[in-house]
């Protein structure tokens, strides 16, 4: 059993604002507000150090392209073109994804986790790296789900969050495991919110 000194490492300090930070993302997704765009430049920040020192490569380069979605999330929502109307009316709504980009998402999917795949096998010590190809190669097409605010990057979402939950906790990350289970449940709640925000602004 670890002592409290031995358990709050530094390590574990950067994991816990990383988590602490995640919730602050859940919050703001959940509620469709822009800020969470935000935290998830915050986060990519404070889980380099995690995922490195974890042996999750793939999650560790990941965290490159959030950073550059993230800006583009947050100017996707908040600059909407061809209007000049101020505040939430100005905001990208929420959509259904088209079946032709419905269909570019996964072929993207598959061509990542091939690639992805291939590179943590063939040139990492990576002891989990189909899970770890799996949960990259998804985020990078919720990601893009999300920051173009498609409804169904909850589900993609939901796949992610259990798998990324029972890795963090086979790799002894209690706090990333938490934080992932909680975003697993979030996740169903909130593909339900998104919902509930489509029917309101179709009634406005």
């Amino acid at each position: 059993m670890e002592t409290i000194p031995e358990f709050f490492t530094f390590d574990r300090c950067i994991e816990l604002l990383g988590f602490i930070t995640g919730l602050l993302y859940l919050y703001w997704e959940y509620h469709a507000d822009p800020k969470m765009w935000f935290a998830n430049i915050a986060m990519p920040t404070l889980s380099f150090w995690v995922y490195y020192r974890a042996g999750l490569y793939a999650d560790f380069a990941m965290n490159i392209y959030y950073f550059a979605i993230a800006i583009y999330g947050y100017l996707a929502w908040t600059m909407r073109r061809g209007t000049k109307q101020k505040g939430a009316e100005k905001q990208l709504p929420i959509s259904h994804i088209s079946l032709s980009h419905l269909a570019g998402c996964l072929i993207a999917f598959a061509i990542a986790y091939a690639i992805l795949a291939y590179w943590l096998v063939e040139y990492t010590d990576s002891t989990v790296p189909y899970y770890d190809a799996f949960t990259t190669a998804l985020s990078i097409v919720a990601m893009w789900m999300l920051a173009r605010k498609y409804i169904e990057q909850w589900i993609a979402w939901i796949l992610v969050d259990a798998v990324c939950a029972c890795l963090y906790m086979y790799k002894d990350r209690p706090f990333y495991a938490i934080l992932y289970a909680c975003y697993t449940v979030i996740a169903i709640f909130g593909y339900a919110k998104w919902r509930r925000l489509m029917g309101s602004a179709r009634d406005a």
